[in-house]
């Protein structure tokens, strides 16, 4: 497999689901499985009963995993989705936006 095009602590664009156009910080990538976690995005609900650890009980949100086909990085210059490409500057490989050829924070 290459390198990873989307790191932890990119800013995202969700392209398809119930969250298409949110954008949202990525905090977990989980490249074997192919997915990440989106800060605010895909929020999931677990219903969960009265226990020793939680004696309330009452409804867990937590933002689930999600495919990273379903995202594209925000372009740095306007946040819009944009692909990226590698390119080598001053001898140090770097992550570029297709759309607006700007350097993405590495």
């Amino acid at each position: 497999m290459g390198a990873a095009k989307i790191k932890k602590g990119d800013s995202v664009v969700v392209l398809s689901g119930k969250d298409k156009g949110r954008t949202g910080t990525v905090s977990k990538v989980m490249p074997k499985e192919g997915k990440l976690v989106v800060d605010g995005v895909n929020v999931a609900a677990r219903h969960r009963k009265p226990s020793q650890q939680n004696p309330q009980g009452g409804i867990d949100r937590f933002p689930a995993p999600m495919h990273i086909s379903k995202v594209a990085l925000a372009d740095p210059k306007d946040g819009s989705p944009t692909r990226v490409r590698f390119e080598i500057k001053d001898g140090k490989k770097v992550r570029v936006a297709v759309k607006s050829g700007e350097v993405v924070n590495d």
